[in-house]
């Protein structure tokens, strides 16, 4: 028996869905093509709630029609893209990572943070890690570039950056609103709820022990649509 679709591939096919139609509402003047990509967002938005609710969810799905058609632009504003966003794999001076456990879903990650505008991407690292840590880091390069629908670590569409940084000062200190908890860890003993430690603890630590290495990024999916 084929296997059914999985919630993390009737999330993307439903973001999908919707960042078409919204783009296409952003560069069309007709009415008729703006009441097609309507029904467009009417049917991502039952395949959103479906993967998010089950099937009962699919009755209070209009109110995910209503938000997205409230981020329609005009325009090249209105093409609908990733979000970006940063991590940041800090280490110490004993080779061990630093992670978070988030207030919100309880599973433990390196930081990470939306990219502000008017930063830099190395400066929003600076500030997310001394926010959320109280560690004063310092960004050594870039080693990763993750799909995070992908990763599993969102439910909207975007790219984070990963950054290799290293500690250079600061106490520990978890952010009351955004952290449980917060620490470092070896490779072999990462927390119970650690998120997508299969997909980025190679690298990250191959990083932190030396090695150069090119940038990590998510495989291409062949054939590139169908693939979960």
């Amino acid at each position: 028996m084929e296997p059914l679709a999985t919630e993390k591939m009737l999330r993307r096919w439903a973001e999908s869905l919707s960042a078409v139609a919204r783009t296409g509402m952003g560069f069309t003047d007709s009415g008729f093509e703006r009441e097609r990509y309507e029904e467009i967002l009417k049917i991502a938005s039952d395949i959103r709630a479906a993967a998010d609710l089950g099937v009962h969810g699919v009755a209070d799905a209009d109110g995910l029609v209503t938000e997205w058609l409230a981020d329609v632009g005009r325009g090249v504003p209105g093409y609908v893209t990733p979000k970006v966003a940063v991590g940041a794999a800090v280490a110490n001076e004993a080779g061990e990572l630093l992670l978070i456990q988030r207030a919100d879903s309880g599973v433990w990650l390196y930081p990470t943070g939306w990219c502000d505008v008017g930063y830099s991407a190395p400066e929003v690292v600076v500030k997310e890690v001394r926010e959320e840590t109280g560690i004063e880091v310092e960004v050594d390069r870039l080693i990763g570039v993750l799909d995070g629908m992908r990763l599993g670590v969102s439910r909207i569409p975007l790219y984070s950056l990963l950054f290799l940084c290293r500690a250079t000062g600061g106490e520990l200190a978890p952010h009351p609103l955004e952290c449980a908890d917060v620490g470092w860890f070896p490779r072999e003993a990462l927390p119970a709820g650690t998120l997508g430690a299969e997909r980025w603890a190679d690298p990250i630590f191959a990083a932190i022990a030396g090695e150069t290495r090119d940038v990590f990024y998510d495989d291409l999916r062949r054939p590139v649509w169908r693939e979960p």
